[in-house]
């Protein structure tokens, strides 16, 4: 894959269409193309083909395989003329044999002398954490304690912490389960992971839990279970013990007020990269998103590496389809092994008879943007994790220890992703997207990558890097690479992000339900 993102490099801008692999039968529209438009090597367009979206590049016959980047996404439906437009009505989703050769390809990352290693302004915690960001936290046990959090949350205006200029905020962390579950077993032991791995987080100077006192997931079985105490930076409330609501918001508050002093005194210090973890997210994908953001994060994603940082691909619906390009680079076979026994979870237990993304048909935006299934979307979405060796494997929510690219099984959804990849120790977001999502989660910076310039300008307020540039011509992967690398220190140096300035990710913390509700 990595040598077709190379050779459209080379392709001139005015071109119409986009060939990405010497063995592909499709192209790729630049624009949007009438019938009978000049395409390449005399080649004319015998279809109206909008922006991102597939062309065949020769005469293709019934049953054969559609290739992008020479990689499988699916089969002809019908003989396809070349000229013709290759879209889900002539291109269908089908099952076939993928080679795992578990290891096959690995290599050990290429690493970057220590003393030539990038660094950044960092918060460096009393437990060795190190923080891009400066929050206080309320955290609800259960969906019965979510306004008593957010109540709490919602006292500290930008006014009232005005004497306190190194806090970043109050934000709660509230979610729609916590009852009504399983008491045991892993729907249980994920939202309580996922709580812990907020409470512990480094970007957070200290927080609060707040639970309802009936609910299934207690306090005391949370903080048994996660080996969380209480301290001066971690305190609990249970309602029907503190007197309900009010009194409840009230003890709440006091007991922020009593930590703001101590989480104001940080002082930023310079620190390795080694120290960031970012989370890899993309929404809102188009036919662009292989070609543009997703392989230039990954480039991004492969310096940070050979740095001493860790970058975590996730969304396991979103790889279903190219596995086995990851696979093959897998530290070990355990490794690889562990990622094919998340995707056969999904595909054999969790979305059986399922109308989900894995089992084909992707969003009407990723229809509308060029992508025609899943195994497409896939090819771009992998892409993200850069080229180098796949360290590790984790389910959701689970602590990141490994250093380099790993991978976190989690749902396509963004804000559940995130959630889970955050709890794992993600001290940042990256990404990308084609038709524009607006996306934030706090406690951490999001960065959004666009992957076309007509969007892009569309939407600048929400978009802090254009890698259109590298479509239009103006900018070369690495180029762009490098600039995401750059805002990504600047970031994690408190530099705002464009979600940031707007207030983003007050309700993007949403723990993965995968239990029953009874």
């Amino acid at each position: 894959m990595s040598e077709g993102v190379i050779e459209i490099q080379n392709q001139p801008k005015a071109g119409p269409v986009i060939r990405l692999h010497a063995d592909d039968n499709v192209l790729i529209a630049r624009a949007d193309i009438g019938i009978g438009a000049p395409l390449i090597d005399g080649l004319k367009s015998r279809s109206q083909v909008p922006a991102g979206h597939k062309i065949a590049a020769r005469a293709i016959r019934q049953g054969e395989p559609i290739l992008k980047y020479a990689v499988t996404i699916g089969f002809a439906t019908t003989d396809i003329a070349a000229g013709t437009y290759v879209h889900s009505h002539n291109l269908e989703l089908r099952e076939f044999d993928r080679d795992y050769a578990y290891a096959r390809d690995y290599r050990p990352e290429a690493m970057v002398p220590e003393a030539d290693r990038a660094s950044f302004m960092g918060i460096v915690r009393p437990n060795g954490q190190v923080a891009t960001r400066n929050y206080l936290g309320v955290l609800a046990t259960v969906n019965c304690s979510a306004t008593v959090a957010h109540k709490i949350a919602e006292y500290f205006t930008p006014e009232r912490l005005a004497e306190y200029p190194n806090i970043d905020g109050v934000c709660a962390f509230a979610h729609g389960t916590g009852c009504g579950m399983e008491m045991t077993g892993e729907p249980m032991d994920l939202l309580r992971r996922t709580m812990a791995g907020y409470a512990r987080h480094a970007n957070l100077a200290g927080a609060l839990i707040i639970g309802l006192g009936c609910e299934r997931n207690q306090i005391k079985g949370l903080m048994k279970d996660e080996h969380l105490q209480v301290s001066s930076r971690l305190k609990t409330f249970v309602m029907q013990e503190s007197g309900g609501t009010r009194q409840t918001i009230a003890a709440g508050i006091a007991a922020l007020k009593e930590m703001l002093p101590e989480a104001n005194r940080v002082v930023r210090q310079r620190v390795s990269v080694s120290h960031l973890m970012i989370g890899l997210q993309c929404g809102g994908s188009d036919g662009f998103s292989s070609i543009t953001a997703n392989p230039a994060l990954g480039a991004a994603m492969d310096l940070l590496a050979r740095h001493g940082g860790t970058h975590i691909l996730s969304e396991t619906p979103e790889i279903y389809g190219v596995e086995h390009t990851l696979t093959r680079r897998a530290k070990s076979q355990a490794v690889g092994e562990q990622l094919i026994e998340r995707i056969r979870w999904w595909k054999d237990v969790y979305t059986v008879g399922r109308d989900t993304q894995i089992n084909g048909v992707v969003s009407p935006g990723n229809q509308h943007g060029g992508l025609a299934n899943i195994f497409e979307k896939s090819l771009g979405s992998a892409m993200k994790g850069g080229t180098g060796p796949l360290n590790a494997v984790y389910r959701y929510a689970e602590p990141v220890t490994e250093r380099g690219f790993v991978f976190m099984d989690t749902p396509g959804f963004d804000p559940t992703s995130a959630t889970g990849q955050i709890a794992g120790g993600a001290n940042m977001i990256m990404f990308t997207t084609g038709r524009g999502s607006m996306f934030g989660a706090k406690p951490v910076p999001s960065i959004k990558l666009a992957t076309n310039t007509p969007m892009f300008t569309r939407l600048e307020e929400d978009m802090d890097i254009n890698c259109g540039e590298i479509l239009d011509g103006q900018a070369s992967l690495s180029e762009v690479a490098e600039k995401i690398f750059d805002l990504m220190l600047r970031t994690a140096s408190g530099e705002r992000t464009k979600s940031e300035l707007l207030g983003l990710g007050d309700h993007e913390y949403v723990p993965w339900n995968i239990g029953v509700t009874g």
